[in-house]
């Protein structure tokens, strides 16, 4: 029975092709060295860290320039979380 939804059937399509691809890569490229793994780990902290700290850096002057505490530090620090943690899955997701 067809329901008419074929988005479904292009994600799941989609998500083969690009299963096949990393297979196929894989197989002509082999495994990546323990380096390359450790830069990409690396990379991964700072996406996250970065955007961490820029929002504490801008929370803390906020909060210095309207004499609030941390009023503006904790929201940000936790936006910056979300930012880069979005970041590092769109990054690791990639084909």
């Amino acid at each position: 029975m067809n329901t008419g939804d074929d988005s479904d059937q292009d994600a799941l399509v989609e998500s083969v092709r690009r299963r096949i691809e990393r297979n196929r890569k894989w197989l002509q490229d082999g495994d990546a060295s323990v380096v390359r793994r450790l830069a990409q780990i690396g990379v991964l902290g700072w996406m996250i860290v970065i955007p961490m700290l820029l929002g504490v850096f801008a929370g803390r002057w906020l909060d210095r320039l309207f004499s609030s505490g941390v009023f503006w530090t904790a929201p940000l620090l936790l936006l910056g979380l979300l930012v880069g943690s979005w970041s590092a899955w769109r990054w690791m997701n990639q084909s």
